[in-house]
């Protein structure tokens, strides 16, 4: 392989030039460059609606040895723009598995290149922060690289991008599926639960079961919902999903929408995480801001100020919660053992907080389910 025409390149906006072998779509994308640490998931990064305006780095080389599987998307199709991997997929080896990574980004149109040192584009993203690419996928390996890099130049980033607009549902509808338990896999709830609307920036699927199997009876509504709609659903506690971009592009239609659901239910449990746990935070005054290379991974130790417990946890997020300016009554909850960023708020008076990691878990540790439980029990209270 090594001496075959490289087909895929990968162009930094600072001049930087990868090649490797293309696999899945042909063609050429645009995003910013992050890496995830993952061990496993490749499919569940891939499909996570967090990752919008994205090529992920896998540190981990075996990409695409377990193959696909309908069963582990996080959404219909793939999210993130494309992938680079440092070995070219293997023909895959797993009892679950229904097809080749490659046919499956080629079907849904994303770029995957291989061949890569990901050890050197890692430590460049670390160390100078998370670039804009241009990912160029040609079986004939003809690159025009200038236009390459100017291209990545040329993308405006995520700063001030309201992406998630972009991946929420077009309308409103019930969920009821269950979290998948060996060996009936995915089951459905059947008894009667809190209700709960979901309000989808760009949710998971895996978080969604996690409020079903918590005891939730969930009605999702698109990223747009008004406090009115929220409430025309008599809901017994609010939930605001993960999902990409800047929270403060969003924020400008959330925001108003939260604050109003806080004014008009002011004992109603709120339950954020990730991107809404950062809209959570600026409806209550605080300010985000972005990251360097972000976090992105399942082993991200987590501690809890109250109980002193460290958790392993799943990450994904690249703009973070400012702890300087979180107004009184509001304190953070949890913090980053990494680098010391917030990992969690809530109010000190009112049943609201939000989180910053995922504690679905889709790939990764489940040492933070607990939190959907704690969900729960706040709107027993609340009854």
């Amino acid at each position: 392989m090594s001496n075959a025409t490289p087909t895929a390149c990968l162009a930094l906006a600072d001049g930087r030039i990868f090649k490797g072998y293309g696999f899945g779509a042909t063609g050429t994308t645009t995003a910013e460059l992050c890496f995830n640490t993952a061990m496993t998931g490749y499919q569940e990064i891939m499909t996570d609606p967090s990752y919008a305006g994205q090529v992920v780095t896998f540190t981990f080389p075996h990409i695409g040895n377990t193959g696909i599987t309908p069963e582990d998307d996080e959404a219909s199709e793939p999210v993130a723009s494309g992938m680079v991997v440092k070995w070219d997929p293997t023909e895959p080896s797993n009892w679950r598995s229904a097809g080749e990574l490659g046919d499956w980004l080629a079907r849904h149109g994303r770029i995957g290149i291989g061949g890569l040192d990901t050890r050197r584009l890692t430590r460049a993203i670390r160390e100078q922060g998370a670039p804009h690419v241009a990912m160029a996928h040609d079986p004939e390996g003809k690159f025009d690289i200038e236009a390459l890099v100017a291209q990545a130049r040329a993308f405006p980033g995520l700063v001030g991008m309201d992406l998630a607009k972009e991946v929420t549902c077009a309308q409103s509808y019930r969920w009821d599926e269950m979290r998948w338990a060996w060996p009936e896999g995915y089951t459905r709830r059947t008894t009667p639960g809190h209700k709960v609307v979901a309000v989808d920036f760009g949710a998971k699927r895996n978080i969604l079961r996690c409020l079903a199997s918590a005891g939730c009876d969930v009605t999702v509504l698109p990223a747009t919902a008004t406090a009115e709609e929220i409430l025309a659903h008599e809901p017994a506690g609010l939930f605001l999903s993960n999902g990409p971009g800047d929270p403060a592009a969003t924020g400008e239609y959330a925001v108003p929408m939260i604050r109003e659901v806080m004014e008009r239910r002011p004992r109603m449990p709120i339950f954020g995480i990730c991107l809404g746990h950062q809209l959570l935070a600026l409806s209550l005054g605080a300010q985000t801001q972005k990251m360097g290379h972000g976090h992105h991974g399942a082993n991200h130790p987590v501690k809890e100020h109250a109980t002193g417990k460290v958790e392993i946890t799943s990450m994904n997020h690249g703009f973070t919660v400012n702890t300087q300016t979180l107004p009184a009554g509001v304190e953070e909850s949890h913090v980053s053992l990494f680098d010391g960023s917030n990992c969690g708020i809530r109010m000190t008076d009112r049943p609201v907080w939000g989180v910053q990691h995922h504690p679905e878990a889709s790939p990764g540790p489940q040492d933070s389910f607990y939190l959907f439980e704690r969900f729960v029990e706040a709107m027993d209270r609340a009854a």
